[in-house]
């Protein structure tokens, strides 16, 4: 039986929420690792956008990040007290203590683990991005990502993406990872 079959029989026990650094593709990936699980995708960031009806980066223009990072939370812990779902999480979310010890709890969290030239390419061309909104946001996305790997390095599970993965190659990657995980996937 292949693992794509095997899939479509389990179960998803807990929300799976995908962390990492902007443009790792934990949208894309999460949108179709919840296709192939057959249950919803949610992203935290959409969420908090349609409850504020606002902008991410217009919440941090005008509230400021403290702010916006505890809406964020408050956010984060209601999907979890949902049914299970593929979860994508902003950047920072995981950098929380609360928030990480929350996840592992009621949820599984897999680090979308990618290198910075890939999540430059990613990114460069986006003006969506706030925090990167410097002189050089290069230099600045690779000092948020050095800064941010020591939280991603907490996740329940990891997974490696690069730019030639198709967005369905990761996806069925991190489906290989949560099968390790029978408290997850059964």
């Amino acid at each position: 039986m292949r693992v794509r079959d095997e899939v479509m029989a389990a179960t998803l026990k807990k929300t799976v929420v995908m962390v990492g650094m902007m443009g790792a593709g934990k949208s894309a990936v999460g949108k179709a690792l919840a296709a192939e699980l057959g249950v919803p995708f949610l992203d935290s960031d959409a969420e908090i956008e349609r409850a504020a009806n606002a902008t991410i980066a217009e919440i941090f223009a005008r509230d400021g990040e403290a702010f916006f990072r505890d809406k964020e939370a408050q956010v984060i812990a209601r999907l979890l007290d949902g049914s299970p779902c593929v979860l994508s999480v902003g950047g920072g979310a995981f950098l929380r203590a609360d928030t990480r010890e929350r996840i592992s709890r009621d949820g599984a969290s897999v680090w979308l683990k990618a290198d910075l030239e890939t999540l430059w390419q990613r990114v460069r061309r986006k003006d969506s991005r706030p925090l990167l909104r410097t002189p050089d946001p290069r230099r600045t996305l690779a000092e948020l990502m050095q800064a941010r790997e020591p939280a991603y390095a907490q996740a329940d599970l990891t997974v490696q993406t690069t730019a030639d993965y198709a967005i369905e190659t990761t996806a069925q990657k991190v489906v290989e990872a949560l099968a390790s995980r029978a408290d997850v996937l059964s």
